[in-house]
């Protein structure tokens, strides 16, 4: 049960995780060391054959609610932790990223009530082999067929209103259902704020890092489900790969050189 302590919101904070023992401490840390009395922390879990589950209910007490079976996927994961959210606002934080200090409080600052829909926080984006650092800012704006956003919902809090409202993740989606919300939320009126704070740390690799043809079926579904037509989503996904390719032309040169392009270092 979460007890409201004072006038900050209730922040109710996802991680969904499969097999994910390597870095499922760090993100459950870095969650509970936060100094927010009105949290509620739900990990969903999609029934990991390894390590995670021992590690998970070694913080058991301080966690609401913990679900371990098997799922349809992330997306669906993501939907299992907004039913059972009971907060003003809902976050969803990666089993391999961390939530840095004093993040909720500076979400908690921002949060009004009614006049927003989305509150969208700077993300750090961490090189694990090279281990630097640059700092995204995140779009506000989101056409039907977006080429250069930076979507990070790791640093974003939707209102649970939000979710009743615009819907929730697309459980056909693997890749680009964050995107996807993001695009029909906006069209349908989504107020954003950005919040000017670094909200989590991502580490590159996993799902992003994952072949852009390996994700034309979500990049076209997710075109189609915002009402783009059979040829501008083909054209939209050309579009995309070719971004790709460009990018993993200039990993050639070095796996910094793109970040430096892209990101302010932080």
């Amino acid at each position: 049960n979460i007890l409201k302590m004072n006038n900050q919101p209730i922040i109710s904070i996802i991680t969904v995780c499969f097999n994910s023992e390597k870095h499922i401490e760090d993100t459950i840390k870095s969650v509970l060391s936060q100094k927010y009395n009105n949290l509620q922390y739900i990990i969903i879990d999609g029934g990991s054959k390894d390590k995670t589950m021992d590690i998970i209910n070694k913080y058991k007490k301080e966690i609401s609610t913990i679900i371990s079976e098997p799922d349809k996927g992330i997306s669906d994961a993501f939907n299992k932790g907004i039913q059972h959210a009971k907060g003003d606002l809902v976050g969803i934080v990666n089993s391999d990223d961390i939530l840095l200090p004093e993040s909720l409080v500076a979400i908690a600052t921002s949060y009004q009530k009614g006049e927003y829909d989305i509150y969208r926080g700077n993300s750090i984006i961490w090189n694990p082999i090279s281990n630097k650092k640059y700092r995204e800012y995140p779009s506000l704006k989101f056409s039907t067929t977006p080429i250069f956003v930076n979507v990070a919902h790791e640093s974003t809090f939707v209102t649970l209103d939000a979710y009743k409202k615009f819907g929730t993740y697309d459980i056909d989606l693997h890749y680009t259902m964050d995107l996807d919300f993001f695009i029909r939320a906006y069209k349908l009126g989504a107020k954003l704020k950005h919040v000017d704070h670094d909200i989590v740390q991502f580490r590159l690799g996993g799902a992003t890092s994952t072949s852009m043809l390996k994700k034309r079926k979500d990049y076209i579904k997710m075109a189609y489900n915002n009402h783009a037509s059979k040829l501008h989503a083909n054209l939209y996904f050309l579009g995309m790969l070719l971004i790709d390719l460009g990018k993993r032309t200039l990993d050639l040169f070095g796996p910094d050189l793109k970040k430096k392009i892209k990101y302010f270092k932080s």
